[in-house]
């Protein structure tokens, strides 16, 4: 028999208050009245053995306290009486009244009342059929009138309340999570086990700077996607849609983007920047961002040109240029990044020309003669002004690019690669660690889910907890808590 010898110190010593505590924080702050209370219009006059604010709460806490199934929360329900006190269920265990039966007497012939032994005891936890029927119910009432993820645009208002800066800066990322079916097409019934799913693939390819080989990877998924705008600043998300796994991500951006700004028109106010990675490259999106809402658009820029690539004469080491006025015969020159280049007509030397910021009043990026601001001697600087048809002082020439008249995709107000367009793109990393703790923390790269609804009622269920408990952290004080969904809390917060 293993013996434990008794610790010095009492666990009551320690400042250290109940996990329960981050529950407790979820359900004080989750907006689920008008959730609730349809639940309970949906039960009617049905059996009340388990209240619906209860079952509601143990739904919460099994996202709480990331168990894997329904299954491992009522086991958890039934060993655990903290737990079932903090969701409404009874604490002590339940025991039902004995039977009675009418039998004759042997003895006598009349009839009497025979009582039968009572029930063993048992906590009072509803069993898998109860808790299926109620996830149905929540399950219906999303996929019919969008009552969880309704939740995420009251807690985005709520936070926005809070926090002066919330939605300043906003990204996006989409992510693919796998359902709990193989897709294979069965063959008597001539569909998967997920009818609702499909196959997504996802292609990215680069150069190793080590190497200077070229790299391609496709990774390949049968379930959905998740197209997820998040504030960049704070980590925490904004607005959410999920789509079978084969749904393109720049058309559901800008579907996501004009719905969210239509509903809260505030945050398109405050919002300041938008970063998303090369896949959403489109210029589309950074006009939409740009011309409907004065968002600058952080989008890294796919290389798409390839026809310089066939001649002769390319260096694969250097970017490929285009003419920035191509109907004359200028000096000027551009990437397909964006950065814009001067080519000395005297000695053919490339410089960078000088960024001299954006101008919202003409809609033009300005850039000055680079001889002129750094104070460089330029023998072509005559022949480059003939070029371009300009009689420019002291100052030096000055290039104005329109965003009307040149590729939106190309040209945007802050230009890539400058130091303010990499701080903000830099801030994108927050959506990785926001997927990152949806597969980690919400039990999504291990789940059982099958089905367009359900998977949409536990990804909303997720993010809405994730909102709700950096809610609660802020309004009590702890905003440097506000990203952590296990940590405790400590006793003196």
């Amino acid at each position: 028999m293993a013996t434990i010898e008794l610790s010095l110190f009492d666990w009551r010593a320690v400042e250290a208050r109940s996990d329960l505590d981050r529950f407790y924080l979820v359900r004080d702050h989750l907006p689920d009245a008008r959730l609730v209370q349809y639940l309970e219009v949906m039960r009617g006059q049905g059996r009340d053995d388990y209240p619906v604010p209860a079952m509601w709460n143990a739904l919460l806490a099994g996202v709480v306290f990331q168990h894997p199934s329904s299954e491992a929360l009522l086991r958890e329900l039934g060993r655990n009486p903290a737990v079932r006190q903090a969701c409404g269920f009874a604490v002590l265990p339940f025991q039902k009244k004995p039977l009675a039966q009418l039998l004759p007497d042997a003895a006598t012939g009349r009839m009497t009342i025979v009582y039968a032994a009572p029930p063993a005891a048992h906590a009072a936890v509803p069993s898998s059929w109860n808790f299926s029927r109620f996830l149905a119910n929540v399950i219906e009432l999303e996929e019919t009138l969008g009552m969880v993820t309704e939740m995420i645009t009251t807690l985005r208002e709520q936070l926005m309340e809070v926090l002066p800066e919330f939605g300043c800066h906003l990204g996006y990322d989409g992510k693919a999570i796998d359902s709990h079916s193989t897709g294979r097409i069965s063959r008597t019934t001539g569909a998967t086990s997920d009818p609702d799913a499909d196959w997504g693939k996802h292609e990215t390819s680069g150069v190793d700077a080590r190497t200077g080989k070229s790299w391609n990877k496709i990774k390949s998924w049968f379930g959905y996607g998740v197209h997820l705008i998040a504030d960049t600043q704070y980590e925490i998300p904004v607005a959410m849609h999920l789509t079978p796994a084969s749904h393109a991500e720049q058309i559901q951006l800008r579907v996501m983007l004009k719905e969210t700004f239509a509903e809260t028109p505030e945050l398109a106010e405050r919002c300041r920047d938008f970063s998303a990675d090369r896949g959403l490259d489109s210029a589309e999106t950074k006009a939409l961002l740009w011309d409907d809402y004065r968002i600058r658009p952080l989008i890294d820029t796919r290389e798409l040109w390839r026809e310089e690539k066939q001649h002769p004469d390319d260096d694969p080491g250097k970017p490929i240029t285009r003419p920035l006025f191509p109907e004359r015969v200028d000096t000027i020159v551009h990437t397909e990044k964006g950065s814009v280049h001067c080519i000395c007509p005297h000695t053919g030397e490339q410089r960078d020309l000088a960024f001299q910021g954006f101008e919202a009043d003409r809609n033009a990026l300005k850039y000055r003669c680079p001889a002129a601001a750094y104070g460089l001697e330029c023998q072509g600087r005559e022949r480059c002004h003939q070029a371009g048809g300009v009689t420019p002082g002291e100052y030096g020439r000055i290039v104005r690019i329109s965003l009307d008249d040149h590729d939106r995709r190309i040209f945007v107000p802050t230009p890539h690669g400058s130091p303010s367009w990499h701080r903000g793109y830099h801030r994108r990393s927050a959506l990785e660690r926001i997927n990152n703790r949806i597969d980690n923390s919400f039990g999504f790269e291990r789940h059982f889910i099958r089905g367009l609804a359900k998977m949409q009622t536990r990804v909303g269920l997720a993010l809405a907890v994730m909102m709700a408990m950096a809610l609660g952290h802020v309004k009590e004080g702890r905003i440097e808590q506000m990203r952590s969904l296990v940590q405790p809390i400590p006793a003196t917060g």
